[in-house]
């Protein structure tokens, strides 16, 4: 095979691969905007418990991830992604068995925990193929496809709510489900020479569940989940306080757009100068985000924060993925993966929780104020955690090269 080939990265098994991340990702965000309203339909129930049926999906998956990360290497990547996916059908089709609120928390908890599962699989099996050379790049391409599910699965989300009953948005979950198990059998994932991790068999170990060189990178990652979480739960109330409801409706679309017409470069970027070159221009922009975000006064100024976030937290999330991966050896890639997702879930999945004991006190408007602020500072953490040793590497590699 010659080095074209080799560091060819739009293979068959990277495109399959990142649309069934991207029909999974689909189905999350999807449901998430349309479950809490099923809850209160179908059980009458409260706005905790609402609140509870959207969130307790998160915490399936973090468990999802912290699980199969310590096993997936030994199950294989592969398999791992198919059992993930007929266990991802088998949890959609519970929800048409109506047995009340409390099989319905735990229906949600169940698929949580397979949507973890296969996607830390596809994770997984994305940062093995993709040529070492050209990891930066092809991560923020396969990231890119979460992006653009974001922006269009709360929209059919919204939109079938309003024109269709539950029963079809349930069906149409489930096909796209098993569109994702079809296509995945056309995945080719060359075996490593590894031998199994002995610890699985062993006591417990926390190395078992998470990999140690990816948490630091996994902690600055928590952080800028964190912030962003606010915009993630709260823009619509926001919106509403302000007056701009209807720009509001845009924001994710506009967020989604700067994310996708900026990866290609900043991939490319990372991969050619450093992870650096990436990291400190987007806490910036995601400060700027924040800060403009809580002046905003008319629909112009809310879509430009909408911009600068997608550039900063959009560009950060691909980015450290990617340097989590590429501090750690193919053997434990897996739980590398598993590592980054998990805090990437636990900021935006508990960060809405903790913010909401902060609101009451703050608003919305000086919420971000601080967010930005705490982005800001996060720049020092990422310094003395990753950036300091990446700008080493980065001298080292250009004087030997």
């Amino acid at each position: 095979m010659n080095q074209a080939a080799k560091n060819k990265l739009w293979t068959k098994d990277f495109i399959v691969v990142s649309s069934v991340n991207f029909l999974l990702t689909l189905v999350f965000y999807l449901l998430m905007v349309t479950i809490a309203v099923f809850a209160v339909d179908e059980y009458h129930a409260s706005t905790s418990q609402a609140g509870l049926v959207t969130g307790i999906f998160i915490i399936g998956t973090l468990i999802g991830r912290l699980f199969i990360g310590r096993f997936i290497d030994v199950i294989g990547r592969k398999r791992t992604l198919v059992i993930g996916l007929i266990l991802f059908i088998l949890t959609t089709a519970l929800y048409f068995i109506h047995l009340g609120i409390g099989f319905l928390l735990f229906t949600r908890f169940l698929h949580g925990m397979m949507l973890g599962m296969a996607s830390t699989a596809s994770g997984t099996i994305v940062a093995q193929i993709i040529p070492n050379t050209r990891k930066g790049e092809g991560i923020g391409y396969f990231s890119m496809s979460a992006t653009l599910a974001t922006a269009i699965g709360p929209f059919i989300g919204l939109y079938m709510s309003q024109h269709t009953s539950f029963e079809m948005i349930f069906s149409f979950c489930l096909a796209l489900g098993i569109i994702c198990l079809l296509t995945s059998f056309f995945v080719y994932v060359p075996k490593l020479e590894v031998k199994a991790p002995t610890s699985v068999a062993k006591g417990f170990k926390i190395s078992d569940f998470v990999e140690p060189k990816a948490l630091p990178i996994a902690f600055i990652t928590l952080a800028v989940a964190f912030c962003y979480s606010s915009v993630l739960s709260f823009i619509n109330f926001y919106a509403m306080e302000i007056d701009l409801v209807e720009a509001a409706s845009f924001f994710f679309i506009v967020y989604a757009g700067a994310v996708l017409v900026s990866r290609p470069f900043t991939g490319r970027l990372m991969d050619i100068k450093g992870a650096n070159y990436v990291m400190y221009p987007a806490f910036i922009l995601l400060a700027a985000g924040l800060l403009l975000l809580s002046q905003a006064n008319s629909s112009f100024t809310l879509l430009v924060s909408g911009v600068l976030i997608g550039l900063g937290f959009g560009n950060m999330q691909s980015c450290t993925q990617a340097i989590a991966v590429k501090l750690t050896p193919a053997s434990r890639m897996g739980l590398a993966t598993s590592t980054f997702f998990i805090f990437l879930d636990a900021g935006l999945g508990f960060g809405p929780y903790l913010l909401g004991f902060v609101i009451p006190q703050t608003g919305y408007s000086t919420l971000y104020i601080i967010l930005g602020a705490l982005s800001l500072l996060t720049t020092i953490l990422y310094f003395f955690l990753h950036g300091k040793k990446e700008k080493l590497a980065v001298v080292y590699n250009s004087t030997s090269a």
